[in-house]
């Protein structure tokens, strides 16, 4: 096998703004890996909880990996990487490349050659934190884009009240619009005033609640989840299928993303885990273009929940492979997961 490398910078149409700051966009590393004839494809979205802080890092974690050879089964692959220490954004891009690359070998489309069905449900479009009068604007773009769900970030640094008034300003105007809604706080919130917005927002139509407690304050979820008003899914503080466990009683759900769980292999041992102990699921995305969100949404069959619509905000997208139809983001009906780089 022939493993290379290319950095690519991908600029955000709109930056993201979440509760830990502001996007505007980042370098991704792409990686191919050929064998006789064919191209598998992989992407890494850097991120420093996810195990590569930097391109760079991501890039010399899977050199010194590879440089020893790629035998063996793609879980054996995984296990050896995720145990000498490549972190699992890097990992994730080669064993997404990896299952691209049988499944052409194999001549079908992955989510065909994984026993799974080209269905999905409806993906949620993200409005990040922003004044009102800017959320009047961009929810419209949304709308006209065919979004039948909004993700709204809250757990702005300015208090709950902002996020009230952010809220209301979405609520206004997709008002009649049948967009479902949802909120992520990415873990801005205390709990006190997670159980308050969790009441707020049933109020108003919300279908669930994502990270509504910082990663690491999960010993305050019992509490939070006794007297819900919402469901509660994790994200941040869900990386590996061996975290469910020790939360699997205090929540609804997980989400998980192929940069925190490092792939493919992993995300198919969430989905089992969190299913074993009765959970919602959920796959979403960081700042990943279409190479990554078509291997998400080779998945797609799998989860209750979507959010797979990063490639959406970018100027351009470097890549093809994941149309968004009708509100469903879905992986390209051809060999492979379908995500290519053009760029």
């Amino acid at each position: 096998m022939k493993v290379d490398f290319r950095a690519i910078y991908l600029k955000k149409r709109f930056p993201l703004r979440i509760s830990r700051g502001e996007i505007p966009g980042g370098e991704n590393l792409f990686v191919s890996v050929t064998e006789d004839g064919l191209t598998g494809w992989g992407e890494m979205a850097p991120g420093k909880t996810e195990g590569a802080a930097t391109v760079a890092e991501g890039r010399a974690q899977l050199e010194g990996f590879c440089a020893k050879g790629l035998k063996g089964a793609i879980h054996d692959i995984w296990f050896s990487a995720h145990k000498a220490g490549v972190g699992a954004c890097a990992l994730a891009a080669l064993d997404m490349a990896l299952w691209d690359l049988r499944a052409k070998q194999a001549g079908m489309p992955l989510y065909h050659l994984l026993g799974l069905a080209r269905r999905g449900v409806v993906s949620s479009l993200t409005v990040g934190i922003n004044p009102p009068e800017v959320v009047r604007e961009r929810v419209p773009l949304l709308l006209d884009r065919g979004a039948r769900a909004l993700k709204i970030k809250l757990g702005s640094n300015d208090g709950i009240e902002a996020d009230k008034a952010m809220f209301a300003a979405v609520h206004e105007v997709a008002q009649g619009s049948g967009a479902a809604l949802r909120v992520d706080a990415n873990g801005g919130w205390s709990l006190t005033d997670a159980r308050h917005m969790m009441g707020w927002l049933a109020t108003r139509g919300v279908e669930y609640v994502e990270q509504p407690l910082v990663q690491g304050a999960e010993d305050q979820l019992p509490e939070l989840f006794r007297d819900r008003a919402l469901p509660i899914f994790v994200d941040e503080s869900c990386r590996f299928s061996s975290d469910i466990p020790a939360f699997a009683h205090c929540v609804d759900g997980v989400n998980l993303k192929l940069m925190k769980c490092g792939g493919i292999s992993e995300a198919l041992r969430i989905v089992a885990t969190a299913r074993a102990h009765g959970l919602k699921t959920m796959i979403g995305c960081m700042g990943e273009s279409s190479v990554s969100i078509a291997a998400g949404a080779s998945l797609s069959a799998l989860f209750d929940y979507i959010d797979l619509d990063s490639h959406l905000n970018l100027d351009p997208d470097p890549a093809t492979g994941a149309p968004f139809v009708d509100g469903v983001t879905l992986p390209a009906d051809q060999p492979g997961h379908g995500g290519t780089l053009h760029a």
